[in-house]
């Protein structure tokens, strides 16, 4: 009968594990979509930048 106890443990064992691990995977992808989320704003202001550059023509002379 104590082998039903230590069947148990074992499950509580691996039950506490699943869920500490389910939390720092959560963390870690609220992690990534953060990352990604300031990723797009950091795109919008390099084309505001780049919309702001203007072209200059070069004129070569051949000589």
């Amino acid at each position: 009968m104590i082998w039903v106890l230590i069947f148990g443990l074992i499950a509580l064992a691996g039950l506490i594990t699943l869920i500490s691990y389910a939390v720092w995977l959560w963390h870690k992808a609220s992690d990534l979509f953060s990352e990604l989320e300031m990723l797009g704003k950091r795109l919008e202001e390099l084309g505001d930048l780049l919309a702001q550059l203007q072209p200059t023509e070069f004129s070569s002379s051949a000589s």
